[in-house]
């Protein structure tokens, strides 16, 4: 299987269950990152803010994934916290609804710690 050159032929590569999921995921982190654009960065989907990578965002056997999530302050880390998987990975669960809105929060979140 060759690497995919675009978002679009990532989703495409997936399982439908996968690619439902990440499709979501996908959504929310650009409604988090208005302006945005997209790439495919170390074999996986990446929001760039210009020239700055803002989130990767992956599907995996049984989860999809964002990288990379720093530790937040507060009650949004409070939230992000139970689905931590490592140092800076976010684990979301295919038998578990998508939380679009704190994906969404955690993407904004990331924005504005890369702005210049």
């Amino acid at each position: 299987m060759t690497a995919p050159t675009s978002v679009e032929e990532y989703l495409a590569a997936l399982p439908a269950a996968a690619q439902a999921v990440l499709l979501e995921v996908r959504a929310a982190v650009l409604r988090g990152m208005p302006g945005a654009t997209e790439t495919i960065r170390y074999g996986m989907p990446a929001a760039m803010l210009g020239d700055r990578y803002g989130l990767h965002f992956a599907a995996w056997k049984s989860h999809a994934a964002l990288y990379p999530v720093p530790v937040f302050d507060g009650d949004l880390e409070a939230e992000v916290a139970p689905l931590r998987s490592g140092k800076d990975a976010v684990h979301l669960r295919y038998a578990r609804p998508v939380p679009a809105d704190l994906v969404e929060r955690i993407a904004a979140a990331v924005a504005a710690r890369r702005v210049p």
